[in-house]
């Protein structure tokens, strides 16, 4: 019964929450539409077959988050100088095609977030058949340097998250 009515119970806690707290009340016409948003948007979801998030809590959630901080600050910097013209004669960007050995598809999806999120670089596409990921550097001085990164720097955190 308790799947039925709430196929994904974090779903609608957060709804919930998320509903309440944009409202600013918890008269019962907002907590009535956070209800219905709580039981309805999983509905949705459960429709669309969408498999449950697995997850392994280990010490690689915390080290991939550290890395990747740490990798969006040094982008930052990268990138900043080259606006200002520090290094504008030396950039050359361009796209580069990555092998990956990630299969899950939350693992790959949050390695698009990463490489997205961190300036001078995007995730352009994914090529399933192949395994590659085709992304483009906006400074590219060395192509397997950003291949050992994914490779070695994000691959090994994600497969021990999500696989």
């Amino acid at each position: 019964m308790r799947s039925w009515l709430l196929p994904h119970p974090l779903l609608s806690l957060a709804l919930f929450v998320a509903s309440l707290l944009l409202s600013s009340s918890v008269a019962p016409p907002s907590l009535l539409l956070a209800l219905l948003l709580a039981l309805g948007a999983p509905q949705i979801m459960r429709t669309l077959r969408i498999e449950p998030v697995r997850v392994r809590l280990s010490s690689s959630m915390p080290r991939l988050m550290g890395i990747v901080a740490l990798d969006i600050v040094r982008s930052n910097w990268a990138v900043a100088q080259i606006l200002l013209g520090r290094r504008r004669r030396e950039r050359v960007s361009g796209f580069i095609l990555i092998p990956i050995g990630l299969s899950d598809r939350y693992a790959l999806a949050v390695l698009a977030i990463v490489l997205t999120s961190t300036p001078g670089t995007l995730w352009v596409e994914y090529r399933r058949s192949e395994r590659q990921l085709l992304m483009h550097v906006l400074d590219l001085v060395d192509e397997e340097e950003w291949v050992r990164l994914v490779r070695d720097r994000y691959e090994p955190l994600l497969r021990d998250i999500f696989e």
